[in-house]
């Protein structure tokens, strides 16, 4: 199971309204980590990251020396910390549609990051001529350079084969999602190449 197990999330507390909360692996250094922490960080507005020593759930057997998966818990209200909390309260009048679902588009975000997360590599010697792909503005002029563009020429930059998508993205203070897209079209183009699929 160690051998195929990339990455895993555990779903728990997940139906009420309430901020975010994470808890990391046991060592707080594996993919499923790195991934959690990066959707949380640019798709929501704030959340709470918890020490393992407050385990409570199935990461206690996951993360477990000889088990020792890479597994992290995503939850909304922690277990034992809202105060309805396994009491007659607890039921499913404190489950909100807008909640549930909102943890699932979460959930959701963390698979497409973890299966979009590669390592590339730029083909080209230095910086490739853009405008000669239709990927750069043929006019010069004050601000014809856009966000977009710049993104492309940073992503390019940074596409070293030690860097997956994930560590880019952080460099760059924007999402995975939103690099992805610039990845596909810099693929079409010839311009990167997948050096590996980040597993570690």
């Amino acid at each position: 199971m160690q051998r195929n197990t990339i990455a895993g999330f555990v779903v728990t507390c997940v139906g009420d309204n309430r901020g975010y909360s994470f808890m990391p692996s046991r060592l707080a250094n594996t993919l499923a980590d790195k991934v959690a922490l990066h959707i949380l960080r640019n798709h929501t507005e704030k959340f709470t990251t918890c020490s393992f020593l407050e385990r409570g759930s199935d990461e206690r057997q996951y993360c477990s020396p000889l088990v020792n998966l890479p597994v992290v818990s995503i939850m909304r209200s922690k277990y034992g910390k809202y105060p309805e909390y396994h009491t007659s309260l607890d039921n499913l009048s404190l489950i909100s549609p807008e909640g549930l679902g909102g943890a699932c588009e979460l959930l959701k975000k963390c698979l497409t990051a973890l299966e979009q997360n590669c390592i590339y590599t730029s083909t080209t010697f230095c910086e490739p001529q853009l405008g000669k792909r239709n990927l750069y503005p043929t006019l010069s002029s004050r601000g014809s350079v856009g966000a977009q563009t710049l993104l492309m020429r940073d992503i390019l930059a940074y596409s070293d084969g030690q860097l997956d998508l994930i560590d880019i993205a952080g460099i760059l203070g924007v999402s995975a999602e939103e690099c992805y897209s610039i990845v596909e079209l810099l693929l079409t183009h010839g311009l990167l190449k997948k050096a590996a699929a980040r597993q570690d």
